[in-house]
């Protein structure tokens, strides 16, 4: 086989033979074979069998009886399941055209690739088929932040989201893997340094069905994203807890001696700014000083950033204070807190992003230390 075509499945019934009649279409040429994996609760398995029938395409079906992972254990399954060492995985709602796997496979022959990514969000790709603005806002926020979360394993991947994507099983550790929901090649990325190249593709809206998203899948993302990045955003608060708390301090010591908490504040804010970086510099994000340039230079883009910041925030702190009559201090605490998920997302992508591998897909870890850190 050139490629095997994983395909996950919950109640996709209608959309199956029409995504092989198009599969088939689009793979003329190609030694492919489809791998259902199956968590249906309705007729689809007897559907899936019945369109194998009456196709030349290998086809296999796997229907998990008790699921474990949600979509990504299915992936997983798949993956382990499938008879050629590239993997292509697309969801079964036509979301995903499959039109596009030719570009995929073709960009994944010039041998610089682990993985190959279709993208929404690089040049000539759109996700028009989310189906609401409330969707693509969620969708935008949630790669901004998993990209800063995973800085370098993610700085070529323009979209970690996506469950469209080409795979080289043996680049990929398949027993490290812990699915946990939908966002699988989030997973697969985070776990190893891999060489990514990425290809465009219209999100479509769905063939036939309701989508899968809901609530508890959001929970269920949000809860990957922890257990795989715990390390740097946990180090990341740590350090702005520390400042906040400095923060606080120093502006409760000047109001003490008499001076106007508006100015308390600007001058707290300073001193914590400086010892802020300081702390980033050398504990949180000191395995990625050496990639994105001068010292001076990334204190110049944080004590702006952070200046900027402080600007916009004082006139905020002054409203709470002077309108709703919150206590100067605890209004203080509020302002710092909001402002802290900004700071995060700032930090990651633009103070600390690696200048020596821009344009370029991947950057190698250097020692266990420094991979354990990039997690």
């Amino acid at each position: 086989m050139d490629v095997s075509v994983i395909v996950p499945t919950f109640n996709e019934g209608p959309n199956v033979r029409e995504l092989l009649r198009r599969l088939d279409a689009a793979l003329t040429g190609t030694a492919f074979e489809v791998v259902f994996v199956d968590d249906s609760t309705d007729s689809t398995p007897d559907i899936i069998r019945e369109a194998a029938a009456k196709t030349d395409t290998p086809v296999r079906l796997i229907h998990r009886e008790h699921p474990t992972g949600g979509l990504g254990g299915a992936v997983v399954e798949g993956i382990q399941a499938s008879a050629s060492d590239w993997c292509l995985v697309m969801d079964g709602d036509l979301q995903h055209p499959p039109e596009v796997i030719p570009d995929m496979l073709a960009r994944a022959q010039r041998g610089d690739a682990d993985v190959v990514v279709a993208s929404r969000y690089t040049a000539g790709g759109t996700s028009d088929g989310l189906a609401n603005a409330v969707r693509t806002g969620v969708s935008r926020a949630s790669t901004l932040l998993t990209k800063a979360m995973f800085p370098r394993k993610l700085h070529g991947c323009s979209d970690p989201m996506t469950g469209f994507f080409l795979v080289n099983r043996p680049a990929i550790d398949v027993e490290s893997l812990r699915p946990r929901g939908f966002k699988i090649l989030l997973e697969i990325l985070a776990r190893k340094q891999m060489r990514v190249a990425e290809v465009p593709f219209d999100f479509a809206e769905r063939y036939a069905g309701e989508s899968k998203a809901s609530f508890t899948q959001g929970i269920r993302f949000l809860t990957q994203l922890t257990m795989l990045r715990f390390g740097r955003m946990s180090a990341f608060a740590l350090v702005g807890g520390v400042g906040a708390l400095a923060n606080l301090g120093i502006m409760w010591a000047l109001i003490g001696f008499g001076m106007e908490y508006i100015w308390a504040s600007i001058f707290a804010s300073i001193v914590t700014i400086v010892g802020n970086f300081l702390l980033l510099e050398y504990l949180v994000f000191a395995d990625m000083r050496e990639d994105s340039g001068l010292m001076r230079h990334r204190f110049l883009k944080s004590f702006t950033f952070n200046g900027i910041e402080a600007i916009i925030r004082i006139p905020v702190l002054w409203v709470l204070v002077e309108r709703t009559h919150i206590p100067s201090v605890l209004a203080a605490a509020l302002t710092l807190i909001a402002a802290f998920i900004v700071r995060f997302l700032f930090h990651a992508l633009v103070v600390y992003a690696p200048r020596k591998q821009r344009g370029a897909k991947v950057e190698e870890s250097q020692t266990p230390l420094a991979d354990e850190l990039a997690l």
